[in-house]
């Protein structure tokens, strides 16, 4: 039986159901043969940068049909292209983008032209051969890194994808994360692979919860992937108005952990859905999965679950020595859907390598994916928090990622963000900045206390600061510790210098 590759399967459902919705936007569904239209717009488009066929091109466009057809138009084109966050500061973006090769820039057409600074002229590294989508890093940790994936890694997972969330006609999959961000290949790439709809979240209202929980209701939303966040703000929406959403038949978290006081509350909200963990990074897109039984305890740490189908796992001790039972360990993944490599960076042998021991006969190469994990007795792996979230306070290695996992538990906190800053007598203080269930009386005092009783003194914070309004998030759902510290840190500091 042949296999199609995404736009090749994107091209068959248009010619054979043209008239069957392929997206929802603002309230209007796009059918298959629309979104080929436009398609076919975008191609006339790019044929006049007169930009030589094996040339990238950049994309500089927020989720909207529009740019959902500037992608497929590239792949129909055999042209890679890069996917920046379309928000990225001038400098960074010029950086990409001369680091890519990309010398055409396309926006939307019913957008303003792209100004992009001018570029250096340094010569671009070549591309990975057959390469299509160039993602990028968070940047969280320095400048933003590119990704390449090859048309075979993404088709290979469109494939898996589509089949383990049972995709096809007539399912209809929410899409809240950006586009530039590798939780689409699921949400929108694979959906359109395998002829089902892709509900595309506005980004503008991604943060209100009852836009979301209309949207998932009213498009009769079956499958819905997002981090946590999402399932907060729907799960406010929910209890506000009394609802549930029974038509979601999978439900999938990631991005981060799920507080346990909120994946108690999925059942209520989601009473036909099946819960999946799915772990992953942009560089491997998803690894491991687990999926949540009736039997799992829902106070502790969800498992990151088995390696998917050609996918593999490996937990490395701070000796650098590959766990052969229980025991704690940075990370290690494989997976059939990975990038080769950081375009441009000769020195990422540090990220990608063999398994210490294996002398190259493990199959490939390996991420090292900077998480920290701890596997027991039973071979189950938990998630214990990145290894740049540890610092020394008092000579005392704490894990901040550990203690907001505990802070998130308390019944009255809906939000918890542990700030770091340098001290010349301890080296780093933890700072604690709290968002708490509106009414329900809690105090700096009572949460110094539950902190107290379950964390080593350590681990203790310095300062409380709680708050009733939602904390600042980055366009991935995950906390901006930077807009924490000034809204919460730096103004508790003017206050006491004047």
């Amino acid at each position: 039986m042949r296999t199609y590759s995404l736009f090749e399967a994107f091209l068959r459902h248009a010619r054979e159901r043209p008239l069957a919705p392929a997206l929802v936007w603002r309230e209007e569904e796009v059918g298959y043969g629309d979104l080929l239209r436009r398609v076919d717009s975008v191609r006339a488009r790019l044929k006049a940068t007169n930009a030589p066929p094996d040339e990238p091109v950049c994309l500089l466009a927020a989720k909207s049909p529009e740019a959902v057809a500037m992608v497929l138009a590239c792949l129909m084109e055999r042209r890679a292209f890069l996917l920046p966050p379309p928000d990225l500061g001038a400098r960074a973006l010029r950086g990409l983008i001369d680091l890519s090769g990309c010398r055409a820039v396309l926006t939307p057409q019913d957008t303003p032209r792209a100004r992009v600074p001018a570029g250096a002229g340094v010569p671009a590294p070549p591309l990975p051969e057959h390469t299509s989508f160039m993602l990028t890093t968070s940047g969280s940790t320095g400048t933003p890194k590119i990704v390449p994936l090859s048309t075979g890694a993404v088709d290979r997972f469109t494939r898996w994808a589509g089949g383990r969330f049972d995709l096809g006609p007539g399912t209809r999959v929410l899409s809240y994360a950006p586009l530039h961000f590798d939780l689409c290949l699921l949400d929108v790439w694979a959906t359109l692979a395998h002829g089902g709809c892709a509900v595309l979240v506005d980004p503008g209202l991604a943060v209100r919860g009852d836009y979301l929980l209309d949207l998932v209701t009213r498009w009769e939303t079956s499958t819905v992937q997002a981090v946590p966040m999402f399932y907060r703000l729907v799960t406010e929406a929910a209890r506000a108005g009394r609802r549930s959403l029974p038509g979601v038949r999978h439900a999938i978290f990631t991005g981060d952990s799920m507080p346990g006081p909120l994946l108690r509350c999925m059942p209520d909200l989601l009473p036909n859905a099946r819960f999946y963990n799915v772990y992953g990074c942009t560089e491997t897109n998803d690894s491991l999965i687990h999926e949540v039984e009736p039997g799992d305890v829902l106070d502790t740490p969800l498992p990151l679950g088995s390696p998917l189908p050609g996918a593999a796992a490996v937990v490395v001790d701070s000796e650098g020595r590959p766990l052969r039972g229980p025991g704690r360990g940075e990370l290690w993944v494989r997976t059939p859907f990975q990038t080769r490599g950081y375009l441009g960076l000769a020195n990422d042998r540090a990220v990608f390598a063999d398994v210490p021991g294996s002398g190259g006969r493990n199959g490939g190469r390996f991420f090292r994916t900077g998480d920290l994990v701890r596997r027991d007795e039973t071979g189950r792996i938990t998630l214990e928090g990145r290894g740049d979230f540890h610092v020394k306070v008092r000579g005392v290695r704490v894990n901040t990622q550990e203690v907001e996992y505990v802070l998130l538990h308390h019944p009255d906190v809906v939000e918890a963000v542990v700030l770091v800053r340098q001290d010349p007598v301890a080296g780093h203080l933890l700072h604690l900045v709290v968002r708490r269930v509106p009414g329900g009386g809690l105090n700096s005092l009572a949460l110094r206390d539950y902190c107290a009783a379950r964390l080593p003194r350590a681990a203790l914070p310095s300062t409380v600061r709680l708050t009733d309004d939602a904390l600042p998030c980055t366009s991935t759902g995950k906390p901006d510790r930077e807009r924490i510290a000034r809204a919460h840190l730096e103004s508790d500091r003017k206050n006491k210098e004047n």
